[in-house]
């Protein structure tokens, strides 16, 4: 299986500013399901670290209080600690909006301040578009000297409070307040990946690419630049250590960087018209797809991406898309709400128009009735190409805020049955087959092993269907006898009346959604 039959060649990516590898071959890569498996890999991980060693990261969020399990260290802690003993620990966090309008900007500048009293470096990035912010969750340790050690971290999982939740889905102690059904402890379905091999290269590069930018720090006017200097923030990067050679090859995956970056003025010098490879990554695995794609998602709402599924399930007779999504938007109130369904109503209903006997869109409760929150941004097609990253399936991930995801192929062949779903000869691969079953097992409430019906397509999409049915049946004829098996139920939209809309779809389309291709790009409708 070339390669070059799934991933994005030089061109394709369409960013000639950047010298990030095409993609990397000979990696290891484990997916971390849940928050409270990355924070137990991070807080070891980061043990290992010794003076010298590496320690770089961005955030969309990071709290400082946040605990790395019951009676482990805080966020702050942790890095800090690395700081204190000789690490090289440099950051770049979202300088983020207000909390009063339920952002983090105090939590980010605290943690900022947490690490750089021990030592350390983190500063706060806004070289976003208007309205837009750094999304990427990456984290980077290398080991000079030691490369055999060096590993990252690449995903949907931030450093703060509501991420560490583990399989039984009870939520974090320390919760974000979100919308009411989630509850006082919201429970969070999340991933992230934990990388080895030589694409922890690619992974540094794509940090030191962000960091070493000549665009000031500061691009949100004049108060906020007084404001910063007031507080005597730093503005200016000092230099990073020299990068170490990559890693040895470790495994049998080979993995693509796939990124977002606006179109802006002051342009990144890495990517002066933007970058879009998440968007074309997606485009060009997708239209591959002959039998499933599987995916979570936070934000299944683009009538844009939503067409790519729409136009491929009519030209693919045999494909079915199952979607995992929140059961709710995570705001509620009579402004904020109706721009968050709009959207995913518009996509949702563009699929079905397709093909609404292939498309299952389910969301997720755990045992006593409380939706879980689904942050997740996953995509498996076909068994043979996954992603896992901080984007979600919307025109603001793919076009407007910064993300980071990694595309994975494995060289691996998957023996069991079927063997080449797809039917084009490049054979299921074990990871991303692992990973959709290690997903659907969990969603099935099922023990490890326990996936022979799940292997094919088609079962697979029979044995969620009727978990699901069954479990909406228990629900809404009043919980009487024993709970069924399984977290999935079918998920339910609503068309919102007229005059919802007639403002809802604007806000949606400028504020929630926002588009940041260059112009000539939007004109001719291109990723």
């Amino acid at each position: 299986m070339p390669p070059q039959e799934w991933l994005l060649s030089a061109a394709e990516r369409g960013n000639p500013d950047t010298s990030i590898p095409i993609w990397n071959t000979g990696n290891t890569v484990e997916p971390l399901i849940h928050g409270q498996s990355y924070f137990d890999r991070l807080v070891t991980e980061i043990g290992r670290l010794e003076p010298g060693d590496h320690l770089f990261f961005t955030d969309w969020r990071g709290d400082p209080d946040e605990r790395t399990s019951d009676d482990g260290p805080t966020v702050a802690e942790l890095f800090a600690a690395a700081a204190a003993r000789g690490v090289i620990v440099k950051g770049l966090l979202w300088r983020s909006h207000l909390d009063r309008l339920a952002y983090s900007e105090e939590e980010n500048r605290n943690l900022s301040d947490d690490i750089e009293a021990a030592g350390g470096e983190v500063l706060l990035d806004q070289r976003v578009r208007r309205g837009g912010s750094h999304h990427q969750k990456l984290v980077v340790l290398r080991h000079p000297g030691r490369p055999e050690l060096d590993i990252a971290f690449a995903g949907g999982i931030d450093l703060c409070h509501s991420r560490r939740d583990d399989a039984r889905h009870h939520g974090d102690p320390q919760a974000v307040r979100m919308a009411s059904p989630y509850g006082p402890n919201p429970p969070w379905h999340d991933i992230q990946l934990a990388l080895r091999g030589p694409v922890v290269g690619a992974l540094d590069h794509s940090f030191r690419e962000r960091w070493t930018d000549r665009v000031p720090l500061d691009q949100d006017g004049p108060i906020a630049t007084i404001t910063d200097r007031l507080r005597h923030e730093d503005m200016s990067p000092d230099p990073l250590p020299e990068q170490p050679p990559d890693p040895p090859e470790c495994g049998p995956h080979t993995v693509q960087v796939l990124r977002t970056y606006p179109a802006m003025r002051p342009p990144y010098g890495f990517a002066r018209l933007g970058e879009r490879s998440v968007a074309r990554g997606y485009t060009k695995a997708i239209k591959r797809a002959r039998r499933l794609i599987y995916l979570e998602d936070q934000y299944l709402w683009s009538k844009e991406v939503a067409q790519l599924f729409a136009e491929e399930m009519r030209d693919e007779p045999d494909l079915h898309l199952i979607a995992v999504v929140p059961r709710h938007p995570d705001v509620d109130g009579g402004f904020a709400l109706p721009p968050n369904q709009v959207g995913r109503e518009q996509a949702i209903e563009l699929c079905r128009r397709a093909a609404a006997d292939r498309v299952h869109v389910f969301d997720l409760e755990n045992d006593a009735g409380t939706p879980i929150y689904v942050h997740a941004k996953v995509c498996v097609i076909d068994d043979i190409w996954c992603s896992v990253g901080s984007d979600n399936f919307n025109r603001r991930s793919w076009t407007h805020d910064s993300e980071l995801s990694c595309a994975v192929l494995d060289g691996t062949r998957d023996e069991r049955e079927p063997r080449d779903p797809a039917g084009l000869g490049d054979g299921a691969r074990t990871f991303p087959r692992d990973l959709r079953l290690a997903l659907m097992r969990e969603h099935l409430d099922r023990a490890d092993g326990d996936d022979a019906d799940l292997l094919d397509p088609v079962a697979a999409v029979e044995a969620m269907t009727a978990a699901a049915d069954r479990l909406r049946d228990w629900r809404d004829g009043g919980r009487v006898g024993p709970r069924p098996p399984g977290r999935l139920i079918p998920h339910e939209t609503e068309r919102l009346p007229w005059h919802q809309r007639l403002w809802a779809l604007p806000a949606y389309r400028l504020v929630y959604d926002p588009d940041g291709r260059p112009w000539r790009d939007r004109r001719r409708a291109r990723w």
